[in-house]
C-alpha cells in the first residue's frame, strides 16, 4: 500500500508532526506485521522521529541546525537564498523506516514522526507513505 501525504507548512524553518496522519494510513491500510517506509519528496526538507512530549526538544532542533548551519554564508544562496535549507535537509535525511508491529507503529511512548522544514513556508510538502506487510 502507498499514500502521499500532502500539508501545509507555516514558517521558514519547523518541525511539523505527522504521526497521526501516517497512523491513519496504517490503519487504512489493514497491514499488521511489516514496515512502513517514509520519504520526503523535496530538497529542503526531511523526517526525523524525535521526542513528542515537550515542544522544546523540537524548537532546539531548529535551534542546534541554525548554529551548526548558518543562514546566509552558501555558494547556492547566489541562486536562491536557501543554501542552508540543502544542507539541513541533506543533514537530516529524507527517509525514516518504522517496523508495524501488530497493526501499530513501533514507536516508543515518547517517539513522534516529524516533518522537517527548512525552506518554508509552503503550501504543499509531500510525504510518501509505503507500508509493506511482513509475508513470513
Amino acid at each position: 500500500m502507498q499514500a502521499i501525504l500532502r500539508f501545509e507548512t507555516r514558517a521558514r524553518e519547523t518541525l511539523v508532526d505527522i504521526t497521526a496522519s501516517v497512523k491513519a494510513q496504517v490503519r487504512r491500510s489493514g497491514v499488521r506485521n511489516g514496515l512502513v517506509a517514509l520519504y520526503a519528496q523535496g530538497a529542503t526538507g526531511a523526517l526525523m522521529i524525535q521526542e513528542n512530549w515537550d515542544e522544546s526538544v523540537q524548537q532546539d532542533v531548529v535551534a542546534c541546525l541554525r548554529r551548526l548551519i548558518p543562514r546566509g554564508i552558501w555558494q547556492h544562496d547566489a541562486q536562491d537564498g536557501n543554501g542552508d535549507a540543502h544542507l539541513k535537509a541533506g543533514l537530516i535525511g529524507p527517509s525514516e523506516t518504522i517496523p508495524l508491529l501488530n497493526g501499530e507503529l513501533g514507536l516508543s511512548t515518547w517517539q513522534n514522526i516529524f516533518f522537517c522544514e527548512f525552506d518554508g513556508p509552503r503550501r504543499e510538502r509531500r510525504v510518501v507513505i509505503t507500508v509493506i506487510p511482513d509475508d513470513s
